[in-house]
């Protein structure tokens, strides 16, 4: 008898469901099992994603081209991933594993200087011309919008956004019993940034909570969809 995907799909589904919400009695075996299949597949996945769309194109393929018919410029391109590779694999050796330290030296330095330039040009940047763009009149009549209500939400915006920074300024001189205080100046300012911090916060919470209801909800109606299924499948 062929069995229609749609039910064992659904079967699947209702199993690994209720391994999840198993979890609601304590942390059992079925919650273990669906944990670790859900690791180990999703690492299967993105090492197979990796080897087949970064390693193979990008080092394994390259290789013999660059070495039988390359020019000495694209010869040293392709090997030096290669001699990363190596001192990577002396970390296997604990007399050699400082050598891999050249490697992971320009890893580290890489993807910082990568993640500080996507901050910069994809968070403070726009966050700061989104802050601007609450003034702009233009913008505001072209939807509608008067100078007051602009100013009021520019100014609202503005002030979230630079009682948040100071918020993290941690400068401050030392008392005369010892203790370190900033600027009674910045201590205000600071007090009214942790007030927009937490309801910053709570709207994340809120949206978590929210989202994670989402998904309980519809893992609901697929067991109520899968009971539906068994019943149309043996025809009662």
């Amino acid at each position: 008898m062929n069995i229609p995907l749609d039910l064992l799909s659904g079967v699947l589904s209702f199993i690994f469901t209720v391994f999840i919400l198993s979890y609601l009695i304590g942390d059992n075996p079925l919650f273990r099992i669906a944990t670790y299949l859900f690791v180990g597949i999703a690492s299967g996945y993105v090492f197979a994603v990796i080897w087949w769309q970064v390693l193979v194109p990008r080092l394994v393929s390259p290789l013999l081209p660059a070495l039988t018919s390359g020019s000495l410029v694209e010869q040293i391109i392709v090997l030096v991933p290669w001699l990363g590779f190596a001192f990577i694999l002396m970390k296997l050796s604990p007399r050699l594993a400082g050598i891999a330290s050249i490697t992971m030296a320009f890893l580290v330095g890489a993807g910082a200087a990568v993640i500080i330039a996507g901050a910069v040009t994809g968070t403070l940047i726009p966050q700061f011309e989104a802050t601007i763009n609450f003034f702009d009149r233009d913008l505001a009549a072209a939807r509608n919008i008067n100078f007051f209500e602009v100013a009021g939400n520019g100014a609202i915006i503005l002030a979230g956004a630079v009682t948040s920074l100071v918020y993290f300024h941690f400068g401050a001189r030392p008392q005369a019993d010892g203790s370190m205080r900033r600027f009674g100046v910045i201590e205000i300012i600071a007090w009214v940034g942790r007030i927009f911090i937490g309801i910053t916060l709570g709207a994340i919470f809120a949206g978590v909570y929210a989202a994670a209801l989402t998904a309980l909800i519809e893992r609901i109606s697929s067991l109520v969809n899968f009971g539906n299924l068994i019943r149309s499948f043996f025809g009662s």
